[in-house]
C-alpha cells in the first residue's frame, strides 16, 4: 500500500553551491522531508537565486549569511520566501572578530528567521555576534554533512568505494585546503597578482572581512605550508612504493601546481571526484593541514596525520585548531613518514581520548543519536510551516516589484560574471557545479531511500539542467 502523505507543505528551495561536497548531504535533507510531506527544489545556487520569483512562497535554506547575499535576501523577501540558513563554513572558523566580519552581515542577517548550528560551539560562536537580531532562535541541529558520516549511511557509497579501490588500491589520501592562494582563479585569492614588481597587492576575494595584517600572515603560512606539502607529495611516492599517493585539492583550489607534480611522478594522481567520504573509507591513511577532512576522518575512525612542517600558532590554533587536534601531529618529513609507516602496518589507528571526544560532541550535534540531524532539522521546518498562515499575494508583491527585483538581478549577475575573480564566471561555475543526469539524481535519491528504509513516493523533475523537483507522489 502507498502511504498516504500531505501535501500541503512549503516547498523547500535547496541551493547547492559545490557540488561535490553538498549535493548527497542535501539529497538526504530532501529525502528525509518528504517522509514529512515536503517537497522540495534541489540545484545549482546560482540558478535557483536567477529563478527565485518564479517559485510560490517557499522555505529558502541558505548555506551563508555574507554581503554577497545581501541582494539576493532582499529579493527573495519581496517573495515573502523564508529564509533559513545555516553556515557551510562554521564547522572549522576564523577566529570569531574575523569571522563575524567575512561570514556575517548584519544587513542580510536581518531577512533570517532561524539558524541551524553544526553544534553548541557554532551557537555559541553566533551568540557572540553583536548584530545578532533580537529573536532569531538558533537550532543546534547538526548538518546534513555530518549525517553522511554515520555508519548506517556508508553503504550509500559502497559502489563509488568498489571503484576507487579498482582504480587506485592501496593510497595515502593527501587532501589539501590552499585555495587562499591557489585559487581557481587568482582575484579569488588573499591577494590579486600585482602586475609590476614593488607594487603593494590588492585584496583577492579570499581576504573579504580580514585585516590587512591577518591576511599577510594568512597568505605567507598558507604560501609556507603549499610549498611543503608540493615537496611532500613525490617524497611519500619514493618512501611508499606500494601506495598511489592520491592528492584531492579543495574545491575551490586550481589544479595546474599538482598535475605537474604528478607528471613527474609515476604513483601521483590528482582527483576531485564525488564526495570525499567514500574516500576517506577507502584511505590507508590520510595527510592534511587543517582540513575540514581531519575531523570527518577521525568521525569515520580514519587515521589522519596533520602536517605541520610549517608552524604558525596564530592560525594554526586560533583557525585550525580543530582538524589539527582531532589528528596525529607530526613536524617533519621523518616524522610523518614514521607515523604513516605505522598506521600502514596497522599498528596505530585514528588519535584517541576523552579530550578528543568532547571537542568533537561540542562542535557536531548528538552524532551518535538516533536520530539524523536532518529529523531534528525537519522538525524546525514543519513548526515554520505551521506558522506560514499568509500565503503570498499580489497585493504583497505588484508587478513592478516582481519585474524590478527579477530583471535588476538578472543584470547584476551577468555583469559580475565578466568581472575578474568572480564567483559567477561560467567557467568557475562548471568547476564547482557540473551537474549530474536525471537518472543519477533519481539513482541516488532511491540509494538513500533503500538505507533509510523510507517508502515515501518521490517523483524527480527536472526544471533546468542544473535544477530538481523532488515531489512527494
Amino acid at each position: 500500500m502507498v502511504p498516504t502523505v500531505p501535501t500541503d507543505k512549503p516547498l523547500l528551495l535547496i541551493p547547492v553551491e559545490n557540488q561535490v561536497r553538498e549535493l548527497d548531504p542535501k539529497l538526504l535533507l530532501a529525502v528525509v522531508a518528504a517522509r514529512r510531506g515536503f517537497s522540495s527544489v534541489i540545484g545549482s545556487r546560482r540558478e535557483m537565486e536567477m529563478r527565485i520569483d518564479s517559485f510560490p512562497r517557499s522555505i529558502y535554506l541558505s548555506k551563508s549569511m555574507t554581503v554577497r547575499s545581501l541582494l539576493f535576501f532582499w529579493v527573495a523577501a519581496k517573495f515573502g520566501h523564508d529564509l533559513i540558513t545555516w553556515d557551510e563554513e562554521a564547522l572549522v572558523h576564523l577566529p570569531p572578530e574575523t569571522y563575524f566580519s567575512r561570514r556575517l552581515h548584519p544587513s542580510a542577517m536581518r531577512y533570517i528567521t532561524h539558524l541551524f548550528a553544526w553544534g553548541e560551539e557554532n551557537a555559541e560562536l553566533w551568540r557572540r555576534y553583536p548584530h545578532l537580531p533580537a529573536g532569531v532562535p538558533i537550532h543546534v541541529t547538526g548538518n546534513p554533512r555530518s549525517d553522511m558520516l554515520r555508519p548506517e549511511l556508508h553503504g550509500y557509497y559502497a559502489d563509488e568505494i568498489a571503484g576507487i579501490r579498482k582504480e587506485f588500491g592501496d593510497f595515502i589520501l593527501v587532501n589539501t585546503n590552499f585555495n587562499h592562494v591557489n585559487a581557481f582563479g587568482a582575484d579569488m585569492n588573499l591577494f590579486k597578482p600585482v602586475k609590476r614588481p614593488g607594487q603593494r597587492p590588492r585584496f583577492g576575494r579570499a581576504a573579504r572581512g580580514m585585516s590587512r595584517a591577518y591576511a599577510e600572515g594568512l597568505r605567507d603560512h598558507k604560501l609556507a605550508l603549499f610549498e611543503d606539502f608540493k615537496r611532500l607529495m613525490p617524497e611519500l611516492e619514493q618512501r611508499f612504493p606500494g601506495y598511489t599517493i592520491v592528492v584531492r585539492p579543495h574545491p575551490t583550489e586550481g589544479h595546474d601546481a599538482y598535475h605537474e607534480i604528478a607528471a613527474r611522478c609515476t604513483r601521483v594522481r590528482v582527483t576531485n571526484q564525488g564526495n570525499v567520504v567514500p574516500w576517506l573509507l577507502t584511505a590507508k591513511a590520510l595527510v592534511h593541514n587543517g582540513c575540514t577532512t581531519g575531523v570527518e576522518a577521525f568521525v569515520l575512525g580514519v587515521p589522519a596525520v596533520s602536517y605541520r612542517a610549517t608552524v604558525n600558532d596564530v592560525y594554526d590554533n586560533g583557525f585550525y585548531r580543530l582538524p589539527n587536534a582531532l589528528s596525529h601531529q607530526c613536524f617533519s618529513p621523518a616524522e610523518l613518514a614514521a607515523t604513516l609507516e605505522r598506521i600502514l602496518k596497522g599498528a596505530l589507528g585514528r588519535p584517541e581520548g576523552d579530550e578528543r571526544l568532547r571537542l568533537v560532541r561540542h562542535h557536531l550535534a548528538e552524532m551518535d543519536g538516533d536520530r539524523l540531524a536532518c529529523e531534528r532539522m525537519v522538525d524546525v521546518l514543519e513548526r515554520i510551516a505551521a506558522d506560514q498562515t499568509d500565503p503570498i499575494s499580489n497585493a504583497r508583491v505588484h508587478r513592478a516589484d516582481r519585474w524590478l527585483a527579477r530583471h535588476g538581478l538578472q543584470l547584476l549577475r551577468q555583469i559580475k560574471s565578466h568581472l575578474p575573480g568572480s564567483h559567477n564566471r561560467p567557467e568557475f561555475q562548471r568547476h564547482r557545479y557540473p551537474g549530474l543526469p536525471l537518472d543519477e539524481v533519481r539513482a541516488r535519491i532511491a540509494r538513500l531511500q533503500r538505507l533509510l528504509g523510507e517508502t515515501t513516493p518521490i517523483a524527480v523533475e527536472p526544471i533546468t539542467a542544473t535544477i530538481y523537483r523532488l515531489r512527494v507522489a
